[in-house]
């Protein structure tokens, strides 16, 4: 399954690398792409998992998710 979050509050490739940190150490991901300009998150993850689990992790480390 493919959810793709829009991410805020990301400034540099530092934030881009916390966010594919929280994200890729989820149980059940297999693969994160996040944008610094497209300010998005795309996590390919198993059917388990919860959308709000993604952007929980997201908001872990200080920045706004929802699912676009």
């Amino acid at each position: 399954m493919t959810t793709k979050l829009t991410v805020t509050g990301m400034t540099c490739q530092n934030c881009v690398k916390h966010v594919t940190e929280a994200l890729a150490a989820l149980p059940d991901v297999q693969s994160v792409q996040v944008s610094l300009e497209g300010e998005s998150a795309v996590v390919e993850h198993s059917e388990d998992t919860n959308i709000e689990t993604l952007i929980h992790a997201v908001e872990e480390e200080g920045y706004e998710a929802k699912e676009a």
